[in-house]
Formats: structure tokens, sequence, C-alpha cells
């Protein structure tokens, strides 16, 4: 079972990888909710994700992520420790933080601030995602203890057809331009073409 997920999810990947150039180490933008579901599964969020994909990972966190932990209180204060040891992702919430889903939105869908798979429980950002066209995104499942990374979106699958689409119009508008060429050169190789060689001419006409 756990080879075929792993399989599903390498296939997924590829998606991601060969469209929209994801490439490894993956950023994973981790929420309070999937680190506060890991702790209640045990899970070690890292070492798990990386195991599932089959790759190398760096999960990271914001000001914001931290803060609301923070003001969530004694409940979530494992779930905040764990936060704390990931990668610290500029936001623009300098001066006030924001809730961590808005923040988390706010680095959505601008890659120059890093192509990121989103880990969370919660089901308003997990809809937003969904509209994020290539943004993978990464879930525990409630029921057992498995992280389970969502088939792509409808607006992904979307922007898969319209990016393959446009590869096929671009290699087919290149050998429209090489085919004139080639037209043209074999017409000058059939320009040069000889003649019969004039002295065999002569001394058929001696005889």
């Amino acid at each position: 079972m756990k080879l075929k997920r792993q399989k599903k999810a390498k296939q997924i990947v590829k998606i991601y990888k060969t469209l929209f150039k994801f490439h490894a180490p993956y950023l994973v933008l981790v929420d309070g909710t999937f680190c506060q579901k890991a702790v209640m599964k045990n899970i070690d969020v890292k070492d798990r994700i990386s195991s599932y994909l089959e790759s190398e990972v760096t999960c990271c966190t914001t000001k914001c992520i931290l803060a609301e932990l923070e003001l969530l209180g004694p409940d979530f204060h494992h779930a905040k420790l764990i936060a704390q040891k990931f990668q610290l992702r500029h936001c623009e919430h300098k001066d006030k933080a924001v809730p961590a889903a808005d923040c988390i939105k706010s680095l959505l869908g601008d890659v120059s601030k890093g192509r990121f798979f989103v880990a969370t429980q919660d089901k308003g950002l997990t809809k937003f995602v969904h509209n994020v066209p290539g943004t993978p995104l990464l879930y525990i499942e409630p029921h057992r203890n498995t992280v389970v990374l969502e088939k792509p979106s409808k607006k992904t699958e979307q922007a898969k057809e319209e990016i393959s689409q446009s590869k096929l119009d671009v290699s087919a508008s290149q050998v429209a331009k090489v085919q004139p060429k080639d037209a043209e050169s074999s017409t000058k190789r059939k320009r040069k073409a000889k003649g019969p060689n004039p002295m065999s001419i002569k001394k058929k006409q001696k005889n």
C-alpha cells in the first residue's frame, strides 16, 4: 500500500517538475493546523514528507504562522515547537501579523517568493489552494497516520493543458520555419546537377 501511494505521488510530482518548474529540495509551507495534526499522529513532519516524496524537502514557516500558534495557547505549544524548527520565509506583514492562512495566500502564485507545496488541514486554505494553478497540496488523512499529496486541482489541470498546447504550438512553428529552408536547399542541389560529359558526346558522333 505504501509503495502504491509513493508511486502515485511520484507521478504527481513529475507534473509539477516538468510543467511548473519545481525542483528539489522542494519548499513545503507548513501551517499550524498541519503541525497540530502531526503532533496528534506522532508524525515527524520533515522526515515523513521527505520519505513520501522520495526527495529532500525544506519545510518553511512565517512569522505570522508562529504568531498564530503562540496566540492559540498551551494546547498548540508542541505544534509551535515543530514550526520553530522550519526555515523562516519572509512575508510582507512585518509590522503586524495576519492570520496564517492569509499570510500563506500572499506567498502563493508569485514565483519570485518561491514555488511552494502547501501542507495544511485548513479547509478554507485548501479551497484557496485549489484555485492557484501549479500549487501542490499535502494533508494528513484524518483517520490514518498518513501524509497524502492531493491530485492536481481542476485549475492545475487546465494550466497543464494550456502549457502542453503552447509547447506543441512552438514545436509546430519551429518545424514550419525549418521546412522551407530544406526545400530551398533541395532545389539548389537539383540545379547543380551536371549534364552529360561533352567529350563522350563527341566520341559517339565520330563513330
